[in-house]
C-alpha cells in the first residue's frame, strides 16, 4: 500500500503543475505513478489488485476458496494500513506545501473528484484499471531482469492512470491525505467509491485476466494409453 501511495504522491506532484496540458499531465502523471507497481514487483511486496491473479490458481484447484478470500482480505487491509500510514507521513512532512501549496490543492481536488464519481462509473473504471494492472503483473513474469520488469510495468500502468481509471489502493492513499489537508469529504461518499472500485478491481483482475487466461491455457489431461 505504501509503495502505491508513493506512486500516487508523485502523480499528485505532476498534477499540481498548471502549465502542463491535459494530455501531457495525464501521461506524465501515469509514468511517475508506475514507480509504485515497480517497487511492488521488484521488492516482492503484496498488492491486493495484483493478487487478484490468484483466481487462476483457485480455478485450477491449487488453492481453496477460503485461502484465496483470506489472502485478499488480509492483503487489502494491510495495503490500507500502509497507504494511510504513508499519507500521514506525507502530511507531517509538509509535502503538500510544495509549489506554493498547489500540491496539497491537487491532492484535495483528486480525492474530491473520486468521491463524487457515480457508483457505476467508479466500478467500471475499477474494472478497466485492474485489467491493465494485472496484465502488467502477468507480463512481469516474462522478465528476467529489473529492466525487463520495468518495461512490463510502465506502459500498462501509465495507460490506466492517464485514462483516469480507478485503483483501490491508490484511493486508500488519496482519501486520508485529503482529509488530513482539511477536505470536507463525506464518509459515505468515500466508502461508496472504495466499495465500487474494489468490486471493479476484483472483476477486472480475477475474471477478465486470471480466469480468461486460465481458460485459454486449459488443457484436457491425457487419458490412459489405448489398449493394444
Amino acid at each position: 500500500g505504501a509503495f502505491i501511495g508513493l506512486g500516487a504522491m508523485f502523480y499528485t506532484l505532476v498534477k499540481s503543475d498548471p502549465t502542463l496540458g491535459f494530455a501531457c499531465g495525464a501521461v506524465l502523471g501515469g509514468l511517475v505513478f508506475s514507480l509504485g507497481l515497480l517497487l511492488v514487483v521488484v521488492a516482492g511486496a503484496e498488492l491486493f489488485t495484483g493478487n487478484n491473479l490468484l483466481a487462476m490458481a483457485w480455478a485450477d484447484g491449487k488453492i481453496t476458496t477460503a485461502e484465496i478470500l483470506r489472502n485478499w482480505v488480509l492483503v487489502c487491509l494491510a495495503n490500507l494500513v500502509g497507504a494511510v500510514g504513508l499519507a500521514l507521513l506525507v502530511w507531517l512532512s509538509g509535502h503538500a506545501t510544495m509549489n506554493g501549496g498547489a500540491v496539497g490543492r491537487a491532492a484535495v481536488a483528486i480525492a474530491t473528484a473520486k468521491a463524487q464519481l457515480p457508483w457505476g462509473e467508479a466500478f467500471f473504471r475499477g474494472v478497466l484499471c485492474n485489467v491493465l494492472v494485472c496484465m502488467a503483473v502477468w507480463m512481469v513474469f516474462a522478465g528476467r531482469s529489473v529492466v525487463d520488469k520495468a518495461v512490463a510495468v510502465v506502459f500498462p500502468v501509465t495507460a490506466f492512470v492517464a485514462a483516469g481509471f480507478e485503483h483501490s489502493v491508490a484511493n486508500f492513499y488519496f482519501f486520508p491525505l485529503a482529509l488530513l489537508l482539511g477536505a470536507p469529504l463525506a464518509a459515505g461518499d468515500m466508502l461508496a467509491n472504495l466499495a465500487a472500485v474494489i468490486a471493479g478491481n476484483l472483476v477486472g483482475g480475477s475474471v477478465l485476466v486470471a480466469l480468461v487466461y486460465w481458460a485459454i491455457y486449459l488443457r484436457v489431461p491425457p487419458g490412459p494409453p489405448a489398449a493394444p
